[in-house]
């Protein structure tokens, strides 16, 4: 039923849909740092469209995460990706079910401090974010699923759940060595 992505397919679908000439020229590395190219409330915004393949989210996930790193250093960037990697499988499994026909959309915002947002929707019907069982309670502990509302809360500063559940927003704050290690690099 899945048709089988090729190496082509997958980076296309890692493109963003959209973004300004100036993040054109940061992402191909025509801006040497975005500190000293964007003022502090500036912030660079991709938009993406994605097929609900679970095999895509690995390069999707690793190219952004190069995008996202050049706003922040390592600090928290490991926490981001764990998360953004639980948002899109979730997206993929449970809100389209995995149907070639549905997407899943991804909206990253990186600000020029460090600051990072990530809105991931799909097109599913949803679902009820406090029914959700918690499984840190002793008969959740052993399951072999349920952890990735769990993770995704714990890992980003802020997450909001919109749509019945399918639209998830995500925020991390800028940390404050952010700023200092880009001007230094």
């Amino acid at each position: 039923m899945c048709e089988e992505l090729t190496a082509t397919q997958m980076q296309s679908f890692c493109r963003p849909e959209t973004f300004s000439s100036e993040a054109e020229d940061f992402e191909n590395g025509r801006i040497a740092s975005p500190a000293s190219q964007f003022p502090s409330h500036s912030f660079v915004e991709l938009r993406n469209t994605l097929p609900s393949h679970v095999d895509i989210v690995s390069p999707f996930v690793d190219e952004l995460m190069r995008f996202i790193s050049r706003f922040r250093v390592a600090d928290a960037s490991f926490e981001i990706e764990l998360a953004l990697r639980e948002a899109l499988v979730n997206a993929i499994v449970h809100g389209n079910q995995e149907d070639p026909h549905k997407r899943v959309h991804v909206k990253s915002r990186c600000g020029a401090d460090g600051e990072v947002s990530i809105t991931v929707e799909d097109e599913g019907l949803g679902f009820d974010v406090d029914a959700v069982p918690d499984p840190t309670s002793p008969e959740n502990r052993l399951q072999s699923h349920g952890r990735g509302i769990y993770l995704i809360r714990t890992l980003m500063d802020e997450v909001a759940f919109e749509q019945g559940g399918s639209v998830v927003h995500m925020h991390k704050r800028a940390n404050a060595t952010s700023d200092i290690a880009r001007k230094t690099q």
